[in-house]
């Protein structure tokens, strides 16, 4: 287990995160079907917290599917799971960025039927599902760009999360950070500019940490990690270690 130094006050024996693999993951949990919808499934199945996974656009990739194993690996005691919210129609990664009209127009075209709110809506029954299959539940939620916007907009008035964290998070709008109501952690990247994330970070009323990686590709602790580059690498463990570190203070 690879060891680093605790930044937010946490014992480390939280937080140490097993060896990243950077190339041929072999995920550690299960695909499963509940009430019709895929998960992808790790950690105790008795565990009394469990932590959602909101994916990317591009959905199951080994660097998603390793990061939930990650989480899962904490001696807190977490059950992740990852609902296939696409329902097996995820983006084509090859379409990003989309840079070429093909690319705009394909990403273009999938994206209204695909979009955050369908995320949202699906949520309540997700929950519902969750502990009808495996017990009752205290929920945390993390969400991965598009799964950033899913997990500040469900961050709000009865909230069903007791904490969540975000990475690379898309579409950052201040109104939707000022209505959250529990411990929010966001990690941006390049991608998202200070005019976009400092009115967000401003806005929030909430316990909060928000740390930029600015030298990292947006979508680097999901499918567009890198991790054959030593320092995507090193960052997409460190991004997940303060994640370890944040629900072990607050869920």
């Amino acid at each position: 287990m690879s060891k680093m130094q605790s930044v937010l006050g946490h014992s480390e024996a939280c937080c140490n995160i097993p060896p990243i693999i950077s190339k041929g993951y072999k995920e550690k949990g299960t695909f499963e079907t509940i009430n019709g919808l895929k998960y992808y499934v790790t950690g105790s199945p008795d565990a009394k917290k469990a932590i959602i996974f909101v994916y990317d656009i591009f959905g199951y990739f080994p660097q998603t599917l390793q990061g939930a194993d990650i989480l899962a690996s904490s001696p807190e005691g977490y059950q992740v799971l990852i609902p296939d919210f696409f329902e097996g129609e995820p983006a084509n990664i090859a379409w990003y960025p989309p840079e070429t009209d093909d690319q705009k127009a394909k990403l273009g075209g999938w994206f209204p039927s695909h979009g955050p709110p369908t995320g949202v809506a699906k949520i309540p029954k997700v929950l519902e599902d969750v502990q009808e299959t495996y017990g009752k539940k205290t929920f945390g939620a993390v969400g991965f760009c598009w799964g950033g916007k899913v997990v500040s907009v469900t961050s709000g008035e009865d909230t069903p999360w007791k904490a969540v964290a975000s990475t690379s998070p898309s579409m950052m709008d201040p109104e939707d950070a000022a209505k959250i109501t529990i411990p929010t952690m966001c990690l941006p990247s390049m991608g998202e500019k200070p005019e976009m994330v400092d009115p967000w970070k401003k806005a929030l009323k909430v316990d909060n940490f928000v740390e930029r990686f600015d030298d990292q590709l947006h979508g680097w602790m999901s499918a567009r990690a890198d991790l054959e580059d030593e320092r995507v690498k090193e960052e997409y463990k460190r991004g997940y270690r303060l994640f370890l570190e944040w629900f072990a203070k607050h869920l």
